[in-house]
């Protein structure tokens, strides 16, 4: 066997296995090189924390993948109405958290999911009142605190996906720490 087809052949299983962890490192080179800056990191966190209530609430583990374009829609609307991102994203999280609750969702996990949304989203937010660096810090430690979130999540399957934990720890944690990196350094 030519060895050279055989590292083609790995590296294509490597892919089709770890296709999540390819789009999440992706996706935090992609910040990385181009909108590094905390706000990015802040809005990042409350995609994040989204895509669990939204999994949670609506008791479809794929439906985090539905809420990451969602997310943006729902940023476009909130910079485009002027009421800003974090007021919308924080209103469709609770819609749907309460929606979930009146209509008899998974109590335990729509509450664990909010609960985690609000310290995750809390804590991003306080970032946005520090000057930059500092805030920069602080909102890339938020955000790569949430890859454990997805580590936890990943090792029980539940709430989102497998694919989605894999691809959000593959984004948080290189993209968080890469912001901790350039908040020290800037």
């Amino acid at each position: 066997m030519n060895p050279s087809h055989t590292v083609d052949r790995d590296t294509s299983s490597w892919l089709t296995r770890r296709w999540p962890t390819a789009v999440g490192l992706a996706a935090a080179t992609a910040v990385l090189l181009t909108v590094a800056d905390r706000e990015t990191a802040v809005t990042c966190v409350w995609v994040a924390a989204l895509c669990y209530v939204a999994a949670a609430a609506l008791h479809r583990p794929w439906m985090a993948w539905v809420a990451v374009p969602a997310g943006s829609v729902v940023i476009a609307v909130g910079e485009i109405a002027g009421t800003g991102r974090w007021v919308l994203l924080g209103a469709t999280a609770a819609v749907l958290a309460a929606g979930a609750l009146i209509v008899g969702g998974p109590r335990r996990q729509v509450v664990t999911q909010s609960v985690a949304g609000v310290v995750y989203g809390g804590l991003a937010l306080a970032a946005l009142t520090l000057d930059p660096n500092a805030g920069l810090v602080a909102a890339g430690l938020v955000l790569a605190a949430h890859a454990a979130w997805d580590a936890l999540h990943h090792r029980r399957g539940t709430v989102v996906s497998r694919s989605l934990a894999e691809a959000c720890m593959a984004l948080d944690l290189p993209l968080g720490l890469g912001l901790v990196v350039l908040g020290l350094a800037g």
